[in-house]
């Protein structure tokens, strides 16, 4: 297999997106019941309602990060506001089903926040620097007048 040379923040930025994928099928509800001994209980997943939304912005952030611009600088520009946009939707959106039913709540939605918050700190607050990366190359100064 060939070998990628993906940007570290890039390689975080992916593994963010596939950890908030599949907290997306996690349970994000979870509802007990039982009297007399007998009891019983199910589980929903995030796939339903809001839920699609957030996996939408979770696989656009991964579609954008491994399919758009050179791979092996870190991110600059509209692809940046774009990932940080999505992950940014999906960490907006998953907060706004917890809040909507917060009595019932699951690892699976928790964790759906806490991917799309990484993600939209990890793309748009640090450094490359910071993740032992290159800084991005400043621009030649202009030739001197000719006089």
């Amino acid at each position: 297999m060939e070998q990628m040379n993906l940007h570290k923040q890039k390689l975080y930025a992916i593994i963010i997106a596939a950890i908030g994928l599949i907290s997306v099928f996690l349970p994000w509800w979870k509802v007990s019941f039982g009297f007399g001994g007998f009891g019983g209980g199910y589980s929903i997943n995030g796939f339903r309602d809001l839920g699609i939304i957030v996996f939408l912005g979770f696989v656009g952030a991964g579609v954008v990060t491994f399919a758009m611009g050179d791979k092996s600088k870190a991110f600059e520009g509209q692809i940046k506001m774009i990932v940080a946009a999505c992950f940014g939707a999906a960490a907006l959106f998953s907060l706004i089903q917890f809040l909507r039913q917060t009595k019932f709540t699951s690892f699976g939605l928790y964790l759906a926040i806490l991917a799309g918050i990484a993600g939209v700190i990890l793309v748009y607050v640090l450094k490359p620097e910071q993740l032992g990366g290159k800084p991005p190359s400043a621009p030649p100064p202009p030739p001197p007048p000719q006089s």
